[in-house]
């Protein structure tokens, strides 16, 4: 079931990571030895992929490498979004996957691509089309992000919120499925795209759509799932009955499970996005998850 863990994401990002306190990414760097050192004593052969970059930035990576943390991993990731958040356009793909390959050894997976229809269903339905011709057989794996709308009652997790303008809004965009469970335009297209295309989705504590989108991922043909177990969740009161939940739903699928997110009392600040003041307990969670579920 599950084919690879991934160690945090968008830790250049600091809406998922404040390398504001971490200067140089030293931290993350010892998190990423020390959790991807647990989880090969768990289950050698597992593959660990580096948190998925965002934005795309060889020079990120060789500070990381500089650190020894791309020698910790087996799989370096990136994440795009250029027809919404990304300062280059879509035709830039394999420039920008080759610019990563470029400065390292290891495979470079595409663990986020995705279009919202924030302006108009017609330029998801143009993205996913062009995506998948650009990026085919470039890349082990794409994923596709993702199948579902974020509810607008669900905050997108952003450094400023509203004050990001029409940038914030578009995170409530991003899905195949409208937040009613409606398809839109893409959805056909993205049919056609499995199961070389994969999919990237993200699942809340106690997620009401968890079934719905287990069938919908099944009558699309999705073989290769992304989604994530939050360290921060695994405090709230019955997590690990969620947690089990989750990923025995998941089964049918090859699933890339994502580590990410400190729980508020361990942080250096009490933030999700914080670095640790200790990175053994997060490895201890990465551990625990994998003798569970691999």
């Amino acid at each position: 079931m599950i084919e690879a863990v991934m160690i945090w994401n968008e830790p250049n990002n600091l809406s998922h990571w404040d390398f504001q306190i971490d200067d140089g990414w030293r931290i993350f760097a010892d998190l990423v030895k020390t959790s991807s050192a647990a989880v090969a004593a768990e289950r050698p052969g597992l593959r660990r992929v580096l948190g998925g970059m965002s934005p795309i930035d060889p020079e990120f990576l060789r500070t990381l490498d500089a650190h020894g943390a791309v020698e910790a991993v087996d799989v370096v990731a990136i994440h795009g979004f250029p027809l919404d958040w990304n300062h280059w356009q879509i035709d830039e793909w394999p420039d920008k996957l080759a610019s990563v390959q470029a400065v390292t050894g290891k495979p470079v997976w595409i663990s986020e691509v995705g279009v919202s229809t924030f302006g108009a269903e017609e330029v998801q339905q143009f993205g996913l089309r062009r995506t998948a011709e650009l990026l085919d057989g470039r890349a082990e794996r794409v994923h596709w992000y993702s199948l579902y709308d974020l509810p607008r009652a669900w905050p997108a997790t952003t450094r400023h919120r509203e004050a990001e303008g029409s940038s914030y809004y578009r995170h409530f965009y991003m899905g195949l499925l409208r937040e009613d469970g409606t398809p839109k335009l893409a959805l056909r297209d993205f049919a056609g795209c499995t199961p070389a295309l994969g999919l990237c989705q993200w699942f809340h504590f106690e997620d009401h759509r968890l079934d719905s989108a287990v069938r919908w991922m099944k009558d699309l043909g999705v073989r290769h799932l992304r989604t994530g177990l939050s360290w921060a969740d695994s405090f709230r009161p019955d997590a690990q009955a969620w947690f089990d939940r989750q990923m025995k739903a998941l089964e049918p699928f090859d699933v890339t499970v994502t580590f990410c997110f400190t729980p508020e009392s361990l942080g250096v600040r009490p933030h999700h996005t914080s670095p640790p003041r200790d990175v053994r307990p997060f490895a201890e969670f990465c551990a625990s998850q994998v003798r569970r579920y691999a």
